[in-house]
């Protein structure tokens, strides 16, 4: 079975090309991997390649432009992107294989190369050989191998084969330098032929901590975007969710909606119907009044009849006589005998229904039930908002009150990111970070209340201890030690370090540039004869080398340059007034601001536009005071006695 899938992992990395496992792998724009030789060669049998300056996949044919075509064909290949990936897997399978391999053929390889077997007993990682107690010692002595470490073979010992990177050029030389100038890893030869007008050329191994310092501080950062992105996938899941219930909701309201219109329809044609229920009752009443009204003088007409005709039968010539008198006199009356009740009521002819159906068919074109209201994030909105991903309880041991957090910086010691935060009631600068897996932390105890900390060097920051007009030195370990202090001639609560030799400090109504002992270079207080400043409690140094001053007096920020030039100053008022404290460089070249007005981080451009709030309320963000970002998109907030980190998600 393992052998099964070591050969399925072989084949993986074989280049399609030369059918060998892939030597110095790397990828071409439509994600093929190739050895860089392989390609190399591929390219100089495509004339058509050569003059289009493009590199073909031998795989699937797609271009890939060459980053500087200018430069001999034979060179293209080595513009090409590594692959990284690739190359640790061949790495890892050729561990494996080199382990296996020395568990089962552990004899010394200078001794089998003189025919004799000789158990090894050591391994050399450089020179990848075996060696016997004896070729060992030699090989310590040997002015080229001096150097190497040497690994025991006992059983319990696997040896992991280190990976040796030969040069492009000089097939037969190891890379070993770097060319911090070019940016560029390099061989001996490389270093003598081609960099020798470099002024930083360096060997490998001199910058393994720094390389292994940035890169934990790169794992940091993916790790705290891994779990913000993970963070932000469950809102959206949640949200998901909230959609379908809204759904669900304004379907009902349109549901609602046009049955109540239908039910006044209804109510119309009940209205109409009941009106032509009462006409055409009344229309009836009066023709069944007609009828009876008929029905009357019918039977007058009757009486009448009957009283001439017996009248005419009779031989009496007085009956006739009467009978005519009485028609001359209207006794006997011929005419419409009319009812008193209806003479004066009007009379319905007839009773229709003419709808109104252009009016109606009108108004049912214009109806609206109402419309889909639907909100877009508009550009500004895009922009990737901080979740909160973190929050650091600022109450430790040692503390008699509530801890109330002025400031913070974040550094990155021995790879371990520490939070360092100023506690001005507990009188104490504190330390949070993680070791060992386990949440830690480190106090250290001052003669009186600090304010303002910035940091000094990679391991190092500086503490503004305003009431006793003291700047501190302090070591971070991550833990805290007292390195120095200085004694001021005014009492600072806030500190940015402008170079090695200088730093800003402000205090009430200044901004003072200082040396390294505290002695006052220069003072910043008006700027066209007006005062500048009132408590510029909190201040940073961009990119620029530029002072930002955060002065909740004056509800403004000032860019100052080293010289105390003033370069731009946001006050804004009415609605957007505000009491700004901790501010902050971002990673994309803002500026990110506390306002405690509103309880908001705000972010403004470089000259001091104002851009969005960044964080709110909503956020979590109550009573902010200290705030501190990287360019990885880290916000650290202080929170009364809380610590709280953001990340862009």
């Amino acid at each position: 079975m393992a052998t099964a899938q070591i050969e399925k992992v072989m084949e993986f990395l074989t280049c399609v090309i030369c059918q060998e496992l892939y030597t110095d792998p790397c990828t071409l724009r439509c994600d093929h991997t190739f050895c860089r030789k392989c390609v190399t060669g591929y390219i100089q049998t495509r004339p058509d390649a050569v003059q289009s300056k493009t590199i073909p996949c031998a795989f699937c044919r797609q271009d890939t432009k060459v980053p500087h075509p200018s430069r001999p064909v034979e060179e293209w290949a080595g513009q090409i992107k590594p692959s990284i990936i690739i190359q640790g897997l061949i790495d890892t399978q050729e561990s494996a294989t080199t382990t296996a391999a020395d568990d089962t053929n552990k004899n010394c390889s200078l001794c089998d190369r003189l025919g004799e077997t000789t158990p090894g007993t050591s391994w050399c990682p450089e020179c990848e050989e075996a060696l016997c107690g004896r070729c060992a010692k030699i090989h310590r002595i040997s002015s080229g191998s001096r150097d190497h470490g040497l690994c025991d073979l006992s059983e319990e010992v696997k040896v992991k084969k280190r990976r040796k990177v030969m040069c492009q050029e000089h097939k037969d030389k190891k890379v070993e330098y770097l060319c911090l100038d070019c940016n560029k890893s390099l061989c001996q030869s490389c270093c003598v032929v081609y960099h020798r007008k470099c002024d930083s050329v360096v060997t490998i191994s001199s910058q393994m901590t720094r390389i292994k310092l940035e890169l934990s501080r790169k794992v940091n950062g993916l790790k705290k975007k891994l779990f913000g992105k993970s963070k932000k996938i469950e809102k959206q899941k949640s949200r998901v969710n909230e959609i379908k219930a809204n759904k669900a909701s304004v379907k009902e309201h349109i549901t609602s909606t046009a049955n109540r219109l239908v039910e006044h329809i209804k109510h119309k044609e009940k209205k109409l119907l009941d009106e032509l229920d009462a006409k055409t009752d009344t229309h009836i009443s009066q023709v069944r009044a007609a009828i009876k009204l008929g029905e009357i003088e019918m039977q007058m007409y009757r009486q009448h009849c009957e009283f001439i005709f017996q009248a005419l039968v009779s031989d009496c010539e007085m009956d006739l006589y009467d009978a005519y008198l009485a028609w001359e006199l209207g006794a006997v009356e011929l005419g419409d005998v009319r009812d008193t009740d209806t003479a004066d009521t009007r009379r319905i002819d007839d009773i229709r229904f003419t709808p109104d159906t252009d009016n109606v068919q009108h108004i049912l074109d214009d109806l609206q039930l109402g419309k889909i209201d639907v909100t877009y994030q508009t550009g500004t909105c895009r922009k990737s908002s901080p979740g909160m991903v973190d929050t650091t309880d600022g109450w430790m041991e040692g503390d008699v009150m509530k801890p109330d957090i002025q400031n913070v910086t974040v550094l990155l010691v021995n790879g371990i990111q520490t939070c360092v935060v100023t506690d001005f009631s507990n009188k104490c600068v504190k330390s949070f970070y993680i070791g060992n897996n386990q949440p830690c932390h480190s106090r250290l105890s001052l003669d009186d209340s600090p304010h303002g900390v910035t940091q000094l060097t990679e391991n190092q920051v500086m503490v503004a201890v305003p009431l006793s007009s003291q700047i501190v030195t302090v070591e971070v370990t991550p833990d805290l030690v007292l390195l120095s202090a200085i004694t001021t001639s005014k009492v600072y609560f806030s500190l940015a370090v402008l170079s090695p030799s200088s730093l800003a400090a402000g205090c009430k109504n200044c901004v003072d540039i200082l040396d390294m002992a505290g002695h006052v270079l220069r003072s910043v207080t008006t700027h066209n004869n007006e005062t500048l400043f009132d408590y510029p409690w909190y201040m940073c140094v961009n990119n620029k080398g530029n002072i930002l001053v955060s002065d909740w007096g004056k509800g403004s920020v000032t860019c100052l340059t080293s010289e105390g030039d003033v370069v731009w100053r946001y006050a804004p008022t009415g609605d957007r007034a505000l009491i700004p404290y901790g501010i902050s460089t971002a990673g994309t070249g803002g500026i990110l601001l506390v306002d405690r007005y509103t309880n908001k981080v705000i972010q403004l451009t470089e000259s001091g536009e104002y851009v969005r709030d960044v964080l709110t309320l909503q956020d979590g963000v109550r009573s902010p005071q200290g705030l501190w970002s990287d360019k990885h998109g880290s916000i650290f907030v202080t929170d009364d006695w809380k610590i709280k980190e953001f990340i862009n998600t």
